[in-house]
């Protein structure tokens, strides 16, 4: 054979059928140690890479295919140099290269606790041969899925040019830059800060309905296949979009902050309800009456047991998605009766480190915002003196929701559930006013919580107009003692968590 395929392959679906289909074509297969020998019990005429290297793989495996034959063969570029040095060195020209790397994302999966072992699965030899037969793809080929093999036995060799090379090739070297960010992604999953570079990775589990508007492409990626929406199971409805699970990831994030049992409605991202409560039925029954028009379209959210009551009263609205970590089969049964509705059990495990946002030029990445501050770090500043363990339901509440709604936000909380929010508003008593109104009565003896502090004494004023009792903010502003003074005039108990939770 004058012209030869590598193959070096790990998973060996399909190899067999593809290294006949090259045979059919008059190339040649080369073959590295396990996949020499599966080729041979399968019938395929292969030759060993140890003829053409002259050594048998050292170090245990760790050493194959890393040899100037191999890479002489690979990166030719068919020039007069580049021939003389390959025939002077006894290279192969090689045209293809069939490669899929050590399973380091599985095995990371595994939890495995001695990483030595862990270490033993991150391939050198396969990356290597993949970027030089990528780097090369004005004449090699390179495969790196199974997936890939039946576009190519589905034609000719000859079927094949440049162009489909350079297509191939960059698919080859994502892959390898998504192998390579899993490994820095699990060597480093202990650190909070972010490298100067930021890599991260993930693999297609989902192509989505559509994006955030009908003509937009969207498709989910996982990282870790059994965290959050990558390990959910959903039991019913049409298939998620890209809207869904943006909704749905700010009404999990909300509902498992709070205390069970708790009931969360979101809308585009926003809360339009939440509700702690002694049941599930009561903890939705008051989400939902707070806010009864907002919720028609919306996700609904559970941090407990979607109970056989609970799903009766959802099924009468048409709601977008559900979320629980369980459901009782009779639940279940129930709400099969509205098949459009998506219906998903929620796994514990979590895995959301960052928070990723594509601008002009490039991406924002920042670490997740989550709670630092308990309450009692909390400091009272004015009013009168108040125990805020007696408001502590409400006070947890108020905090939760403020920091899942869009800046600037105003959350109001009664009696365990959201009696008026404002968010989305470019100024802060904007975004107050808007929760006083919706919250109405509401509004008397309630809690209000700000996710920044107030620039000026202006939400101190409207809070007393509407007769709030207790008010919680950051602090932090240059006339906070506006606000000190409004809340020691009208009797309002003010508190400063110095932790800001702006949500954009």
């Amino acid at each position: 054979m004058d012209r030869w395929a590598l193959f070096s392959v790990s998973d060996k679906t399909g190899s067999v059928e593809l290294a006949r289909w090259f045979l059919s074509q008059g190339i040649g297969i080369l073959a590295s140690g396990g996949t020499y020998r599966f080729l041979e019990e399968h019938g395929v005429a292969a030759t060993s890479l140890e003829r053409i290297t002259g050594f048998d793989q050292v170090l245990g495996g760790r050493v194959k295919t890393l040899h100037p034959a191999i890479y002489a063969g690979l990166l030719s570029r068919r020039t007069k140099e580049d021939q003389a040095d390959v025939t002077r060195i006894g290279a192969p020209d090689i045209v293809a290269v069939v490669v899929n790397l050590y399973p380091f994302r599985s095995k990371a999966l595994q939890k495995v606790q001695d990483f030595s072992l862990l270490v033993e699965e991150i391939d050198i030899g396969g990356v290597s041969l993949i970027r030089a037969a990528a780097k090369n793809y004005a004449h090699v080929m390179v495969l790196i899925d199974p997936a890939q093999y039946s576009s190519i036995t589905a034609k000719e060799w000859n079927g094949f040019g440049v162009v489909d090379r350079r297509q191939l090739a960059a698919t080859a070297f994502r892959h390898a830059a998504a192998y390579d960010a899993v490994i820095a992604q699990v060597l480093g999953e202990h650190e909070d800060a972010l490298d100067p570079d930021w890599v991260a990775a993930g693999i297609v589990q989902q192509e989505l309905r559509y994006g955030e508007n009908p003509h937009q492409s969207a498709s989910f990626y996982h990282m870790e296949p059994h965290s959050g929406f990558a390990g959910a199971h959903q039991y019913q409805g049409k298939e998620l979009s890209y809207n869904n699970l943006a909704d749905a990831d700010a009404a999990w994030g909300l509902v498992r902050s709070l205390a069970a049992p708790a009931a969360v409605v979101i809308k585009h991202q926003n809360p339009a309800a939440a509700a702690v409560a002694q049941s599930v039925e009561k903890a939705f029954d008051l989400a939902y009456q707070a806010d009864p028009v907002s919720i028609f379209g919306g996700i609904v959210a559970f941090n407990t047991m979607v109970t056989r009551a609970v799903a009766e009263e959802l099924k009468d609205i048409f709601l977008e998605v559900v979320l629980a970590p369980k459901y009782e089969a009779e639940a279940l049964e129930v709400m099969a009766r509205k098949k459009n509705l998506r219906v998903l059990k929620m796994p514990h495990q979590s895995f959301k480190p960052w928070d990723v946002r594509m601008i002009d030029g490039g991406l924002l990445v920042q670490t997740i915002d989550r709670e630092a501050a308990s309450l009692s770090d909390w400091q009272q500043v004015a009013g009168p003196k108040t125990d805020l363990q007696a408001w502590e339901r409400d006070a947890r509440l108020a905090w939760s929701t403020v920091r899942w709604a869009k800046s600037n936000a105003i959350v109001i909380v009664r009696d365990g559930v959201t009696r008026g929010i404002g968010s989305g508003q470019t100024n802060r008593i904007d975004a107050a006013k808007q929760a006083i109104t919706r919250a109405g009565d509401g509004c008397q003896g309630a809690v209000l919580a700000s996710d920044a502090f107030f620039p000026f004494g202006d939400v101190m004023a409207e809070a007393a107009q509407a007769k709030v009792k207790v008010v919680i903010q950051p602090g932090g502003s240059q006339r906070d003692q506006e606000s000190i003074d409004a809340a020691n005039q009208f009797g309002i108990a003010l508190f400063f968590t110095k932790e800001r939770h702006f949500r954009h």
